[in-house]
């Protein structure tokens, strides 16, 4: 099984696992978007990376799973626009490509990992503790 795991903010990240073992991790691929040099995800390059490490995997053994955020009290309107631009995105990427996507909410996985309440940074920790060969 080949998964590609999904933070969907524009500093996200893109991890991409097989048979357990992790093949690599990138930075979401963003664009600037008009005059003001705000920053979007870049769709087109999103395809070209995932293409690049699928490319001789049947859609039948790949996973995609994505962190299934919502609006938080105290964020703006138009960010919570943008973010939800870019959590469309992906969704219609993958629609796109084919790959079946199933969206996982921060509670669970932050509750499996023992990471409720804590700071986000307490999340990288945990990630460089589990593939000490990406901590960088």
């Amino acid at each position: 099984m080949f998964i590609i795991g999904i933070d969907p903010g524009i500093s996200g990240a893109i991890s991409f696992f097989q048979d357990g073992e992790f093949v690599d991790v990138i930075d979401m691929p963003t664009m600037i978007d008009g005059k003001k040099n705000k920053k979007q995800v870049n769709g087109s390059q999103l395809v070209n990376e995932i293409n690049q490490r699928i490319s001789n995997i049947s859609n039948n053994k790949i996973s995609v799973v994505v962190e299934h955020v919502t609006a938080m009290p105290g964020q703006g309107v138009t960010s919570m626009f943008n973010f939800g631009q870019s959590f469309g995105v992906l969704k219609g990427v993958c629609a796109a490509m084919q790959l079946p996507i199933f969206f996982v909410r921060p509670a669970k996985w932050k509750k499996h990992f023992g990471l409720i309440n804590s700071q986000k940074d307490s999340s990288r920790t945990k990630a460089i503790e589990m593939f000490p060969e990406i901590s960088s």
